[in-house]
């Protein structure tokens, strides 16, 4: 789906790293409002679905990755949580999201490790990904852009010749940085989250920046000193995640129902209105 072309495509991939897992709670968005009692368990179970922890739905994540996922005071809000919610409503579930290093949600691990049921983070659908993890139906679409200072003069990835340009450590941003770094003669400076990686464009200690169409654009309207510069159309879309065998693919069967009866009731468009101020055009 495209829309205006301030949010034209969204998408993401994210990694970083983060030392420490911490669970969170998101009594804000509903969650830990749903699921009252053995009822939900009883739902899951009938969908085929068994859960790390009883009651509840356990999301992996890495933080911040604003407006998709990100934290307000102590609640965990965004776009990729609200759709996961139509996930927890249905069974019945609370729901708990765990902080993590974005690697082991990507590589499944921490599916393999029973740390959650299902992963958020703009993640982009990828075939070595696919490989791994069992993801469900494409939920948004994104593209890769390039933000600079309004006053830096850069326009492109040519303009960053001898120069340096910040990206987020294994992401696909990351990847179309590298491989399009020889051609171009800049040299990429890896962060280990996307709010190392705004600030360092911010504040001149890189000299552009390159993210998911829908962080960098969601940075610049809070800073009006910067600018998206360019855009890569690089035909993402993003899924969530979940562990490739057992539960993993009755998760993804059951939210790809969700998603397109909420496509189809207007609930989706409620939601990414919420998000990214306009409805998605079809």
């Amino acid at each position: 789906m495209n829309i205006v072309r301030t949010f034209r495509k969204h998408r993401r991939t994210v990694a970083v790293t983060s030392a420490a897992v911490l669970a969170l709670s998101l009594a804000a968005c509903g969650g830990g409002e749903s699921g009252s009692g053995g009822g939900s368990e009883d739902k899951a179970k009938a969908a085929g679905i068994d859960l790390v922890k009883s009651g509840q739905l356990t999301i992996c994540t890495h933080l911040p990755y604003k407006p998709f996922q990100y934290k307000d005071g102590t609640d965990v809000v965004g776009f990729d949580v609200d759709l996961l919610k139509l996930l927890s409503d249905d069974l019945g579930l609370k729901v708990d999201v765990v902080n993590i290093e974005w690697a082991q949600v990507t590589s499944g691990a921490a599916f393999q490790a029973k740390k959650c049921d299902i992963g958020m983070g703009a993640m982009t659908i990828t075939p070595e990904r696919q490989a791994a993890l069992s993801i469900t139906d494409p939920y948004m679409d994104a593209t890769q852009v390039l933000m600079a200072k309004k006053d830096s003069g850069i326009k492109g990835l040519a303009d960053l010749k001898g120069k340096k340009i910040g990206a987020q450590a294994d992401t696909t941003g990351k990847k179309y940085a590298d491989d399009n770094a020889a051609a171009n003669g800049y040299t990429v400076i890896p962060f280990n989250d996307l709010a190392l990686q705004v600030n360092n464009v911010k504040s001149g200690r890189v000299d552009a920046g390159i993210n998911d169409n829908g962080v960098l654009y969601d940075f610049v309207k809070d800073n009006p000193e910067m600018a998206v510069v360019a855009e890569f159309d690089t035909g993402e879309q993003y899924g969530f995640a979940a562990l490739k065998d057992g539960s993993g693919p009755k998760i993804v069967a059951k939210f790809n129902e969700l998603l397109t009866k909420a496509k189809s009731d207007g609930k989706y468009n409620e939601i990414y209105k919420t998000w990214f101020g306009v409805e998605p055009k079809k």
